[in-house]
């Protein structure tokens, strides 16, 4: 019996902490709506680009920067030693 209202105690206290972080973030994104179109304007008059996906290689941080032949610059038939470089396609739009 002990179990059981241990149980529904930490579940009632995980619904209202979950409730309580929800009121949280509504109330932020709101107080912060200023400094969010703020940033927003900023980005649009430096005209800056997307984040990085990746931090690992300068060719797939941001795949639509990089060239044609970034990912060959060691050695021409090297394998790629970063993961990343496994998951992001070469950029089709080069023209190299």
């Amino acid at each position: 019996m002990i179990k059981t209202k241990t149980f529904i105690l930490l579940v009632f206290f995980e619904t209202l902490l979950l409730l309580v972080f929800s009121v949280f973030s509504v109330y932020s994104l709101t107080h912060m709506q200023v400094q969010l179109d703020a940033k927003r304007q900023l980005v649009r008059e430096l005209t800056l680009t997307d984040v990085a996906v990746w931090t690992e290689a300068r060719y797939t941080r941001h795949p639509s920067q990089a060239d044609f032949f970034t990912a060959f610059q060691d050695f021409p038939s090297s394998i790629d030693h970063f993961p990343a470089g496994s998951i992001v396609p070469p950029n089709r739009g080069s023209t190299y």
